[in-house]
C-alpha cells in the first residue's frame, strides 16, 4: 500500500469536516450538550463530524474496519487488516464552551501497527501529519520534536482523567515534581494537539493516564516520525490500548524515571 497518496485525501477530508468543526463552533448552543457524564460531553456536532468521517474514509479505503468512539457498535475489531481509530472532535468540553482549542484525529493501524496519521488542529488551521518511515509534517513542511536535552529547560503538557480516579493522588505528586524541575506544565484539553505540539517542538514532552486508542493513536506515530520516543509509564509499547502515554524528544527517559517512581508506588498501594 502506497502510504502517502492515502494521507494526502485523509489530510483533504479532515480539513474538510474541520470547516464544518469551525462553523458548527461560532453557532453552538450549549443546550444542546449531552452527557456521557458530568466531565464527559458529546453534542451533535460529535456525531455528525464522525457520520462525515466514516463516510469519507470508507470511501478511501473501503476493506478497513473502525474504532471509534462516538459509535459504540464500531469499537469492536474485526478480521480487517485495516483500522481507521478516528477521534471526530477531541476536545469536545473545549468547543462545547467556546474555548478554541479541539481537533480530530484519525489513525490507520495495519495489523498492530499505526502506519498513519493526521491532526487536523482546527482554529489554528494546522494539519499535523505523518506515515510510517515518511517523516511528519505541519502543513506539509516537515517537523522535528524538541532538541531540548534537560528538564530544567522543557515545558510540558498533561491532562486531568475524567474516570478512573483511584491513582489520582499519584498524578497529583507527578505533577508536583515535574512542575518544580521544569519550565512548566499546560493543559490544552485534547490529547492529539498535545502530540501534535510534541511533534512540532512546542512542548518537550506530554503524559497522561485514562486515554483511548482514539486520543493517541493519529498522535503517537506523528510523534516517533518526528523523531520523538512514545512509551507507556512502564517503558513498554502498549500505549494505543494500554490507557498511558509518555512522548518526548531528548526528555523522554528523565520525564518517564519521576512518571514510573509514583505510579509504582500508587500500583503497590492498590495491589
Amino acid at each position: 500500500m502506497h502510504l502517502e497518496p492515502l494521507c494526502q485525501q485523509v489530510i483533504a477530508l479532515a480539513q474538510e469536516t474541520g470547516q464544518f468543526l469551525l462553523e458548527e463552533n461560532r453557532r453552538f448552543d450549549r443546550a444542546n450538550i449531552e452527557y456521557k457524564g458530568i466531565n464527559n460531553l458529546v453534542s451533535y456536532v460529535d456525531r455528525e463530524s464522525e457520520k462525515r468521517l466514516v463516510e469519507g474514509l470508507n470511501k478511501i479505503l473501503p476493506q478497513a474496519a473502525f474504532i471509534t468512539e462516538e459509535d459504540p457498535n464500531k469499537q469492536i475489531k474485526t478480521n480487517s487488516e485495516f483500522h481507521w481509530i478516528i477521534d471526530p472532535l477531541d476536545g469536545t468540553t473545549n468547543f462545547t464552551h467556546q474555548l478554541p482549542v479541539f481537533s480530530i484525529s484519525i489513525g490507520l493501524m495495519q495489523g498492530d501497527q499505526v502506519v498513519l496519521g493526521v491532526i487536523v488542529e482546527v482554529n489554528r488551521n494546522e494539519c499535523f501529519s505523518a506515515w510510517q518511515g515518511g517523516g511528519a509534517f505541519l502543513n506539509g513542511k516537515p517537523i522535528r520534536v524538541s532538541p531540548t536535552p534537560e528538564l530544567q529547560n522543557s515545558l510540558l503538557a498533561t491532562g486531568f482523567p475524567y474516570r478512573d480516579f483511584g491513582k489520582m493522588h499519584a498524578y497529583l505528586d507527578i505533577i508536583d515534581e515535574l512542575m518544580r524541575k521544569t519550565h512548566g506544565l499546560r493543559r490544552m484539553g485534547s490529547a492529539a494537539v498535545d502530540l501534535a505540539f510534541v511533534a512540532c517542538g512546542r512542548f518537550e514532552g506530554f503524559f497522561e493516564y485514562n486515554l483511548s486508542p482514539w486520543d493517541v493513536a493519529a498522535g503517537s506515530l506523528i510523534v516517533q516520525e518526528a523523531g520523538g520516543r512514545v512509551s507507556d509509564f512502564s517503558l513498554g509499547n502498549d500505549f494505543v490500548f494500554g490507557r498511558q502515554i509518555i512522548a518526548a524528544g531528548n526528555i523522554h527517559a528523565a520525564m518517564q524515571a519521576i512518571i514510573y517512581k509514583h505510579w509504582k508506588i500508587a500500583e503497590n498501594l492498590q495491589g
